[in-house]
């Protein structure tokens, strides 16, 4: 089928679904595809649901109401780009190894205070997810902030050219997906393919002037520093007080902010920063950073009946679980109190698992917490004097027997340890 015909098609209808579950009536039905499910096999329960049509790749399901197309998740691809072409408003692409989320989630705060924001919703910053997010854009934004993901080279390459930002930022290199990258070098490879779909399109780089390697790797881009320099486009400081939250210094404001760990200065300055570019007021840029309030597990600080907890489990790296130790180390709420953490697996380091384990293991027990938890498989193979479970059903176990309560607790590990249900128990 010809892809303007399929996007006179979208354009009448109620946008994209990909699954049954979620359909509402007069959406596209795309039957895409995976190791244990196809799509084509729901193609006529979506009609019936009240589906505008079917996309389906399969000839055995081609019918009334269903367009046969050689590969369905190409074809939403191929949609989500034309659709993208057809936009005159700015879009804002960004990815990195830590941050990505909170930095679209904060930026989408700021601008939303003058303008209508199209973004990426949840983490849906795949080679299904962009094409999504970009679809989702409706006549009535103003600009677009849209995540990418990736766990191996040349797929952010893909998503950017799918997405094609008028300004781009990586928000760091850090030890994320390393098997998939093929190490340290990969992920800034990988990353760094966002600064070439910009530099062979002439667009903008927005980049952080404290990060020598990003500025190297941004070279020969059109480029906005913001920063910790009185020299950058736009200056933007900690201040570097014991606090829980963080905080910044932007022009004469002092802005404070909902999150804990200061990794998360750089997420701050970046939204402040673009909100400043796009014509915010200082006090809608203020505003916007004020009344974000996380909720997403990252860098989430809960005051619950029986503990204080740091909620940091929504995903973890080698640099991610560094950063958040030393964060802990520096807290002073509750100074009386205990403080524990409770460290689950970080998942695809391939090759470098039992080291990166090692590592943060042995950066845990140097801290002198009163008690250091370590959950998983990898975990449970480091050595050192520490509680170690092999799963999180164990650790649960454990605490519904020990039930620790006046403590300040870290809890942090990838997203596939669900460390969210012990957490319910702290």
């Amino acid at each position: 089928m010809d892809i303007s015909n399929l996007y006179d098609l979208f354009i009448s209808s109620e946008g994209i679904c990909t699954d049954t579950r979620k359909l509402r009536p007069g959406q596209l039905y795309f039957a895409l595809k995976g190791d244990n499910f196809n799509g084509n096999l729901f193609a006529d329960k979506a009609l019936e649901m009240g589906a505008a049509a079917a996309i389906v790749d399969e000839a055995k399901y081609e019918g009334p109401g269903k367009l046969l197309v050689a590969n369905a998740l190409k074809a939403l691809q191929d949609l989500a780009l034309f659709h993208r072409q057809q936009l005159s408003i700015p879009v804002i692409g960004l990815t990195g190894s830590n941050g990505k989320t909170t930095s679209k989630e904060l930026l989408v705060s700021v601008l939303q205070q003058k303008f209508d924001v199209a973004y990426t919703a949840g983490n849906l910053n795949n080679h299904i997810g962009v094409p999504l997010s970009l679809l989702s854009i409706n006549s009535e934004a103003e600009i677009a902030v849209i995540e990418m993901g990736a766990n191996a080279q040349k797929e952010i390459e893909f998503l950017s050219a799918i997405s094609l930002p008028d300004i781009g930022f990586i928000t760091n290199y850090g030890k994320a997906h390393l098997e998939g990258f093929g190490g340290p070098e990969g992920v800034i490879k990988g990353k760094s393919e966002l600064y070439e779909n910009l530099r062979k399109r002439g667009k903008l780089a927005w980049v952080n002037c404290n990060d020598p390697l990003q500025i190297e790797k941004s070279s020969g881009i059109e480029q906005k520093l913001f920063g910790a320099d009185e020299a950058a486009d736009y200056p933007v400081f900690p201040v570097n007080e014991m606090s829980t939250f963080v905080k910044v210094k932007w022009q004469d404001l002092i802005i404070s902010s909902k999150l804990t760990g200061a990794y998360n200065y750089t997420n701050i300055a970046i939204a402040i920063s673009l909100g400043a570019y796009f014509g915010l007021s200082p006090a809608q840029v203020k505003a916007g950073i004020e009344n974000y309030q996380p909720s997403n597990n990252r860098s989430q600080m809960e005051e619950g009946p029986r503990n204080l907890l740091v909620k940091d489990y929504y995903n973890a790296n080698p640099s991610s679980m560094e950063a958040a130790l030393k964060n802990f180390d520096g807290l002073k709420e509750q100074a009386n109190a205990e403080k524990w953490v409770i460290l689950g697996d970080m998942f695809e380091l391939g090759a470098y698992e039992e080291d990166e384990h090692q590592r943060i293991a042995d950066q845990a027990l140097a801290s002198g917490y009163q008690k250091t938890i370590l959950v998983g498989k990898a975990f449970a193979k480091t050595v050192g004097a520490s509680e170690k479970f092999e799963s999180t059903a164990e650790l649960i176990a454990w605490l519904e027997t020990h039930q620790p309560k006046g403590k300040l607790i870290l809890v942090k590990g990838s997203r596939g340890m669900t460390l969210e249900k012990a957490a319910e128990l702290l």
